[in-house]
């Protein structure tokens, strides 16, 4: 036990020492700049698109009840794709920050390790056999269809031993993912539903309601507020499984509830705007570079940046070109696919 203990304060301070000197800024100050870039992205998202507003418009459409085209173009158009961007983007960036830190792979994507993809599938069987289905069932089959796909993932790495190295579970997952996309597009078209199921996982905010925000967002929010409660047990995690058993963590209880979130903020995600993959690889890396290991602190900034993300991404479907939407999905694409390659190459270590 002591020897664990001494092995966990040790890391830890070796943590510390490294990310000195990108840590002489406090954390709390970083939070707060954060917070004010990701007001001034919203602020801009809601101004510019199709139809151009100003700041006094969004302040009337925010806390007053006139009334008026514009006015009710940000209330039910814009007001709504905005929040699901947020919550979508912060899903995304926690669940893929949690995947990393509990398989300790820089890999792990929800998009990549087959959580979209199962999602997509039991979306796309739920609007072919209950065409009814509300959001409330939509969202618990994306949930079942996102476990059903980590379960497969984990069964493929399993297949060999040391399948659970970063690289072959992320082959794991693509062929996983190809096998689920290919039966959520036959599914499709064999039922005569590929362009109600296409609308669902193109991956893009446009034509979200808030209806269907509040189905979704609560379980957003219970993800992410779960997530923070255990940071700290995932930080030790994180470090070795072999320290965290030493340091008395039920780390079969912590793993299960934080797959368990992840299966929740991914679900909840793909149900909301469809697949998206490489917010979850990217954002925490880049989050890692700006406040260290620490997962109490990764974990409320991942929520930041991964909303300010999402946020700039969905500006640039709407306004690039205007009035035409461009697919979010692609935009992430075109940026994740490099980063992806870049995280490759340095092999998993990312910026730090």
């Amino acid at each position: 036990m002591k020897n664990f203990s001494s092995y966990y304060f040790k890391r830890k301070e070796e943590n510390q020492m490294k990310n000195e000197k990108q840590l002489t800024i406090p954390f709390i100050l970083k939070f707060l700049i954060g917070l004010l870039i990701f007001i001034g992205i919203f602020v801009t998202a809601m101004i510019f698109g199709a139809a151009k507003t100003g700041v006094t418009d969004i302040w009337l459409a925010l806390v007053t009840n006139e009334t008026g085209p514009t006015l009710s173009m940000l209330r039910e158009i814009r007001f709504p794709r905005a929040v699901a961007a947020i919550f979508v983007g912060a899903a995304l960036a926690v669940a893929g920050a949690i995947m990393q830190g509990v398989t300790r792979n820089p890999l792990a994507d929800p998009g990549l390790l087959g959580l979209t993809a199962g999602s997509n599938l039991a979306l796309a069987m739920t609007i072919a056999f209950i065409p009814s289905a509300n959001y409330f069932i939509l969202m618990v089959a994306c949930f079942i269809g996102a476990a059903v796909g980590t379960l497969m993932v984990i069964g493929v790495g399993l297949l060999k031993k040391g399948g659970f190295s970063p690289f072959r579970i992320v082959l794991a997952g693509a062929a996983v993912t190809a096998f689920l996309s290919a039966l959520a597009e036959g599914i499709g078209i064999y039922y005569k539903i590929s362009k109600e199921v296409s609308m669902w996982t193109a991956g893009g905010m446009i034509g979200t309601t808030w209806d269907q925000l509040q189905a979704i967002v609560p379980f957003i929010l219970i993800g992410l507020l779960i997530s923070l409660f255990l940071s700290k047990q995932l930080t030790i995690l994180s470090l070795s499984e072999e320290v965290a058993v030493g340091l008395g963590q039920n780390t079969t209880l912590v793993k299960s509830v934080l797959f368990t979130v992840i299966i929740i903020l991914a679900g909840a995600a793909v149900a909301l705007i469809g697949n998206m993959a490489f917010i979850g690889l990217m954002v925490p890396h880049i989050v890692r570079a700006i406040v260290g290991n620490d997962y109490r602190s990764i974990i409320p900034m991942s929520v930041l940046v991964g909303s300010s993300f999402m946020l700039i991404a969905d500006l640039v479907g709407r306004t690039i070109s205007a009035p035409y939407e461009t697919p979010v999905v692609a935009i992430v694409s075109i940026i994740g696919l490099p980063f992806f390659l870049f995280i490759v190459r340095k092999g998993g270590k990312g910026f730090t």
